[in-house]
């Protein structure tokens, strides 16, 4: 055990085990959100809740969190973030109603929050320059592998064990992580003395949280008033004003120590690939959102099928990995970030395309095949680009700014994307029902008609086997009822997936800027020699 401690591999091993468990945790809620929905009678907002209360706090404090672990140790912060994880995915477990599900999973964001940044100063210190290259290739298809796994395991797991399971599994992976991290994980201690920016963290938490609130919330409160004279657009332009605020003060400090260190991004390709990083929260949150949905509420799949028909894309995604990986070390990584971009946004709208009310699970295969193959030339290059040229000393900075940007990406995704479907869903399920509501009897059409029109106001309700709409309606009516949310919510999901699609588009154009390995690298090794003699 001695040895194994000494060996970077092994604690290289604990740390992406860390990483997979958060990241698989984040995808794997997806495709149990019908099942919560119906679980715990939540609407698709409170359910968006649970997605953003996870991202939010995971977002915010990544970067206090890496200036804790250069203060108290990386390793020890890592096991500290797997034990609040750990305990969190127990209580998510057992919540009795969309509240709790709420505050539990903030809880998880936490504890994922303090243990994700750890992992990138840890290798830095562990792996030589020249060594990095291969060592972000594994770490970050583990990272990718375990982003587009969610829906297949969360599918076998909702389908055979319910939708609890999927927090459960999280006990017994977090007590072996635990216990590895301390075995053979190095206890190295920078001892560096730190300022922490808690009034930073305040501006970024709040600002976020209203423009989050809005968005999500708009739809039920018809964009209008929420309470008093306060309205939904009083409330975003409010967190926007937070969050300009936040620039400015960070601005400020960074002659100091910042939230927010702007110096990471003169690195031009530590700037682009946070743009990448940003794009691939944003969108594969995006797709999986209305899609999970779909598979489930629209085509009337199992957890377990919509699972393993998206399991398609991984398996197309462990293809073109292990290529990606070889080729990062000869090819300057644009030359897989673009086609993997641009593979991934064709496959998202085949995907798009293809979707009806009456679809086969198989006809998205195509999609899906190609979406994965070029996730595969993402996921591998992208860290190892965006780190290669910046020092040592900055790689918890970096890793904090970065995780961030990504889950900030996530966190945007789940509001923007989830506020475009509820609205185009109220939209389209009144069209559809005033266009079905002359095959009923007179004495049905005006409570048809309304109960979809005002389904917004009550919540959306979108779980498996449910018709959208709280009617109450004779048994041969629903059958028109189910006809209405299927097609409605077809129609609304189309417009919706356009979103990840186009930013996708721009992040493949961004990727077109990456500089080549060159004088900047070698001027950072040598930096980094010189420091070390």
């Amino acid at each position: 055990m001695t040895a194994l401690r000494k060996h970077p591999m092994a604690a290289l091993a604990v740390l992406a085990l860390g990483l997979f468990m958060t990241l698989l945790d984040l995808t794997i809620v997806n495709v149990a959100i019908p099942s919560i929905l119906e679980g715990l009678h939540a609407s698709l907002d409170q359910v968006l809740w649970v997605l953003n209360a996870y991202s939010l706090f995971y977002a915010v404090l990544l970067i206090t969190s890496a200036r804790l672990g250069d203060i108290y140790g990386p390793r020890n912060m890592f096991a500290a973030g797997v034990v609040i994880f750990t305990v969190a995915s127990a209580f998510s477990g057992l919540a009795q109603d969309p509240t709790q599900l709420i505050v539990f999973r903030a809880a998880q964001g936490f504890g994922a929050a303090v243990l994700a940044p750890q992992g990138l100063p840890l290798m830095i210190s562990l792996f030589p320059p020249q060594k990095r290259g291969g060592v972000f290739a594994i770490y970050g298809t583990l990272a990718g592998l375990a982003v587009i796994a969610g829906p297949t395991v969360g599918g076998l797991l909702v389908t055979h064990f319910g939708w609890r399971s999927i927090f459960t599994l999280n006990i017994p992976i977090g007590v072996v992580t635990f216990a590895l991290a301390l075995l053979l994980i190095p206890d190295l201690r920078p001892g560096r003395r730190h300022r922490l920016d808690l009034a930073g963290v305040g501006l970024a938490s709040a600002g976020l949280l209203a423009v989050i609130f809005g968005l999500i919330e708009g739809q039920r409160y018809d964009w209008g008033v929420v309470a008093g004279a306060l309205t939904i657009p009083e409330i975003i332009a409010g967190g926007v004003v937070l969050l300009a605020l936040f620039l400015y003060y960070q601005a400020r400090r960074q002659g100091g120590e910042p939230l927010l260190p702007f110096v990471v991004f003169k690195d031009r390709n530590f700037a682009l690939m946070s743009v990448v990083m940003a794009a691939m929260g944003f969108a594969i949150l995006g797709l999986y959102l209305p899609l999970t949905i779909y598979l489930q509420s629209v085509l009337g799949l199992s957890a377990i099928d919509a699972g393993l028909t998206i399991a398609i894309q991984p398996l197309a995604t462990i293809v073109t990995s292990g290529i990606a990986a070889s080729l990062s070390q000869k090819v300057n990584g644009k030359y897989l970030l673009v086609p993997g971009l641009l593979a991934l946004a064709v496959g998202s709208a085949y995907i798009d395309w293809a979707a009806q009310a009456d679809s086969s699970r198989w006809v998205f295969a195509p999609g899906l095949i190609l979406s994965g193959l070029g996730m595969g030339f993402i996921w591998t290059p992208v860290f190892s680009i965006g780190t290669r040229d910046l020092p040592a000393h900055l790689g918890g900075v970096a890793s904090g700014v970065i995780n961030t940007i990504q889950e900030l990406g996530g966190v945007l995704a789940s509001a923007v994307v989830g506020a475009f479907l509820q609205n185009r869903l109220a939209l389209a399920l009144r069209d559809q029902a005033v266009a079905a509501s002359g095959q009923l009897p007179d004495q049905y059409r005006s409570a048809f008609v309304s109960g979809f029109s005002n389904a917004a106001h009550t919540g959306f309700e979108v779980g498996a086997g449910q018709s959208g709409a709280s009617l109450q309606l004779p048994p041969q009516v629903q059958a028109i009822a189910h006809y209405v949310f299927t097609h409605g919510f077809v129609d609304a999901m189309h417009p919706t997936l356009v979103l990840p699609i186009a930013i996708l588009l721009l992040a493949a154009v961004a990727s077109l800027f990456v500089r080549a390995h060159g004088v900047a690298a070698t001027a950072t090794v040598r930096e980094e020699q010189s420091a070390v003699a």
